[in-house]
């Protein structure tokens, strides 16, 4: 019998140098994910108690009032 060449070609074994790469780029993003984690827990400390009551005190002034509009009565009598 004879080989049966293989119809495609044997893939050799894939290459390692890109494991550290991407291992580098996880790492990367793990630690950004991380501070922004802390940024966010600091930001949501240092934000105001809604506790606190602030009163607000003004004196307001009238403004000037026009005169009343002139009233005028008329009676009607039946004859």
């Amino acid at each position: 019998m004879s080989a049966i060449s293989p119809s495609r070609p044997r893939r050799g074994r894939r290459k390692r140098r890109h494991l550290p790469v991407r291992g580098l780029v996880v790492a990367a993003l793990l630690l950004l994910a991380f501070l922004l984690g802390i940024a966010f827990a600091r930001t949501l400390d240092e934000r105001p108690d809604r506790g606190d009551l602030v009163t607000d005190v003004r004196t307001l002034t009238p403004l000037q009032q026009q005169p009343p509009a002139r009233t005028v009565t008329e009676t009607v009598t039946t004859p």
